[in-house]
């Protein structure tokens, strides 16, 4: 198994409006864009400075027509795609895109954990991804999941990427459960508390250098806040929220 795997490297939106959106996350968080014309048509890659962080694409039409919302989803390198795909198959999980070669990009598939929570795979042609000390502003900083229940979501994802428990933190809603590999923390679980609107889903969080100023320019950029500012342990802030085409998103910084 290579150090890369079990590393999140790409975060994607599918949305209504790419357009909006495009312009809506560079006001909000300074993201810059380029366009990739891969197979199914024009694709925008979403860039944190020079670096390329993710990417967005018009919500596929079937996918609109069955209820789907504008949603993000995480990339998360693999060494062998099919052989994950199986693992997921196998322990609940569901195929929701099969193995796919992209030219020029490598190998994806996207599957649902057995409680319903979406996340994508890939084994990019090049070299492996380094993990950071540090994660730079405008780069994902933490990979959050809502689950139906947290030590089972842990343990199906513990089986397919490595991921190892960490801290485990007292909540008023229940255990806060941090997770990582080879020392870096990617972020946590934690159970849906009762009565919990939505279903299980994965939450990511962008770094910015001020909360306030970042909040303040979603608000006038026609997105909403859903929760915060709150502090968190460790001293940082958050908040968590929609664009103005319903995918949510978090922020956290000072």
């Amino acid at each position: 198994m290579s150090k890369s795997h079990g590393k999140y490297v790409w975060y994607e939106l599918a949305t209504s409006d790419v357009e909006g959106a495009k312009k809506f996350y560079g006001d909000v968080i300074g993201w810059g864009t380029d366009r990739f014309g891969g197979p199914e048509g024009d694709y925008t890659i979403w860039k944190a400075g020079a670096q390329g962080i993710g990417g967005a694409m018009t919500l596929p039409e079937e996918a609109r027509k069955a209820g789907a919302p504008p949603r993000w989803v995480g990339y998360v390198y693999v060494d062998d795609v099919d052989a994950i795909v199986a693992k997921a198959k196998s322990l609940g999980g569901h195929e929701v895109v099969p193995p796919t070669d992209l030219p020029d990009v490598g190998r994806i598939a996207m599957v649902s954990d057995p409680q319903g929570a979406v996340i994508a795979m890939i084994k990019p042609n090049g070299p492996e991804a380094p993990w950071l000390d540090e994660v730079p502003d405008g780069h994902v900083s933490w990979n959050e999941l809502l689950a139906g229940e947290q030590e089972a979501a842990l343990h199906f994802y513990a089986e397919l990427f490595g991921w190892q428990k960490e801290q485990a933190v007292p909540m008023p809603n229940g255990i806060y459960q941090l997770y990582g590999k080879h020392g870096h923390t990617l972020g946590g679980m934690m159970t849906r508390p009762t009565g919990y609107p939505a279903p299980p889903h994965w939450l990511y969080y962008v770094k910015v250098a001020d909360l306030d100023a970042a909040i303040e320019r979603v608000r006038k950029s026609g997105g909403k806040v859903m929760m915060g500012p709150m502090e968190v342990p460790g001293g940082s802030r958050i908040a968590q929220c929609t664009d103005p085409q319903g995918a949510a998103f978090a922020l956290n910084g000072r």
